[in-house]
């Protein structure tokens, strides 16, 4: 089943086992269960810590489990875990093997301290993008902590326990046979779920800090960018964000990102979150911001937590990002990142010759229409109201492309598609209330973005829009507070221009610092 390049990957990867590995198969008569029985014959056959032992009693067949004798860690998937749930085998492989999760040390800690009993079970598709992220996630914390076991299934292969528990979409989670959660998840956003002291102990921990010189509220490319900005500079440096990586995460392909000539969003997150761990940052993750206050003369700026719980800052840089508005109709977040997208400039090219249809008719709507055209077969541009409201040099150039259709007065009422990936949408007529049906692969919503940026309202000036207003510099009207990013007047939002604003506005808020009074500025700097 494996190709000789595979085999030599995995041969040096097993080669790091310090523990010895078994593969317990529970088999039928079925070709799936033949799939499986070779896969596991042909990784023992990669190293000599790594043995199939038969006999296992798992009803759910073909399944196996991944076990360390003589421990309690073992981990267990239902069904042949190829496509995109390969990795996640090999992982388990390794991590069972001895090999330690890239997790944070103090969530490795947080893990090994849960206390009770809890049974996992995921439902996967092996051509689900998101659903590696959730079996990954559960199967180390179930290594760290073998109390917590978990089973990754693929439904396609178990229909019926699909069928009876009524699961419309992957990934979906259980826990101890109740719903647990939809959609990606992280390690720290599994813990948040099941740790019911972590709420308390990181608002305790977060209350007992310092005033930090330059406070980033955000954990996406610009407040990543910032963070690893002031922290170079030697000053003390904190970090808020609900997640790291923010859209970035939910973005697939990328193939923009100068240097970079193709990643995954979850992979670049990663990658802004490691960056920014190898310096001095305090990080404080899982958090949401509620309030700010700037500082009065001579202060500290105070950052309020929906926890209650508040932060004080020389200095603020403000990274909150935005959201992709929602059409809000069924099948749209089934379908995210598996035919709907937001992003035709990251997104656009996987569609090349495809169907796809642009929801709006602004100028970004347009501006994708565009730039889509010239890549797929046939675009339809969707647009709700009686004209189209993009500038008028848009509109004569979309009119002047023979593979467009516009569709005025449309209100998009479904996203169909195949539990693979988009088909289709429908749209209501909103002269007569006729619905249609158009056969399509990709679905780009551009009804505008919406800044993350409610709790600002009433603090700084923002655009109607929500945007915060800055300067050429990144700063804000309100000294000592700075701003980058999506959730800005910048334009463009990208992920490489989300950075440099971070950077940017890191550096201004340094430039503040130095010029405050001498006893206002941190005694410790290390040089940049």
């Amino acid at each position: 089943m494996l190709d000789d390049s595979i085999r030599s990957q995995l041969r040096t990867h097993f080669s790091t086992l310090s523990h010895p590995v078994e593969l317990v198969p529970s088999l039928g008569d079925d070709a799936q269960s033949a799939a499986l029985a070779e896969l596991l014959q042909e990784l023992a056959g990669l190293s000599d810590r790594v043995n199939v032992r038969q006999g296992g009693e798992d009803p759910r067949r073909p399944s196996f489990l991944i076990r360390r004798p003589g421990t309690d860690i073992e981990l267990c998937f239902a069904g042949v875990p190829m496509g995109h749930e390969f990795t996640s085998l090999v992982l388990a492989v390794l991590q069972v093997g001895g090999h330690p999760p890239k997790i944070a040390p103090e969530m490795v800690a947080q893990i090994r301290a849960l206390d009770g009993d809890y049974r996992f079970e995921t439902y996967f598709s092996l051509s689900c993008q998101n659903c590696p992220d959730v079996v990954q996630a559960l199967n180390a914390i179930s290594v760290i902590n073998p109390r917590i076991r978990h089973v990754a299934i693929d439904g396609a292969v178990f229909q019926s326990e699909v069928e009876q528990r009524q699961i419309l979409s992957v990934p979906s989670m259980f826990l101890n046979g109740a719903p647990f959660a939809q959609g990606r998840m992280d390690v720290g956003e599994i813990l948040s779920r099941i740790d019911s002291g972590a709420a308390t102990r990181s608002a305790a921990h977060i209350a007992g800090q310092d005033p930090f010189d330059v406070l980033v509220v955000g954990g996406g490319p610009a407040g990543a960018a910032a963070a690893v900005y002031t922290a170079r500079k030697g000053v003390r440096t904190g970090l808020i964000a609900e997640r790291f990586g923010g859209q970035v995460r939910d973005t697939m392909a990328i193939e923009n990102f100068i240097s970079v000539a193709e990643t995954e969003g979850p992979k670049l997150a990663a990658a802004l979150e490691h960056h920014v761990r190898s310096y001095d940052v305090e990080i404080m993750t899982q958090q949401r911001v509620a309030h700010l206050v700037p500082a009065a003369p001579g202060g500290l700026h105070e950052v309020t937590l929906e926890s209650g719980v508040t932060v004080q800052a020389k200095s603020v840089v403000l990274a909150p990002g935005a959201r992709w508005r929602q059409m809000d109709v069924p099948g749209e977040a089934e379908y995210r990142n598996r035919g709907v997208a937001y992003c035709p400039h990251c997104d656009g090219p996987l569609f090349k010759g495809k169907r796809v249809a642009v929801v709006g008719g602004g100028n970004s709507g347009v501006e994708a229409a565009i730039d889509l055209a010239g890549l797929v077969t046939h675009v339809t541009l969707l647009e709700y109201g009686e004209t189209l409201r993009a500038d008028a040099v848009l509109q004569r150039k979309l009119r002047s492309l023979a593979n467009v259709t516009i569709v005025t007065m449309a209100q998009t009422v479904a996203v169909h598609g195949n539990e693979r990936h988009v088909t289709g949408l429908s749209y209501r007529d909103r002269r007569d209330d006729a619905v249609h049906q158009v056969e399509l692969a990709g679905i780009f919503v551009q009804i505008g973005l919406m800044p993350n940026t409610e709790w600002l309202d009433g603090v700084l000036p923002l655009t109607p829009r929500g945007e915060i207003e800055i300067d050429h510099r990144g700063a804000t009207p309100v000294a000592g507070l700075f701003a980058a990013g999506d959730a800005t007047i910048s334009p463009y939002k990208q992920i490489v221009i989300a950075a440099g604003d971070g950077a940017k506005a890191a550096l201004s808020a340094f430039d503040f610092l130095i010029r405050l009074p001498a006893e206002d500025v941190a005694t410790e700097r290390s040089a940049a």
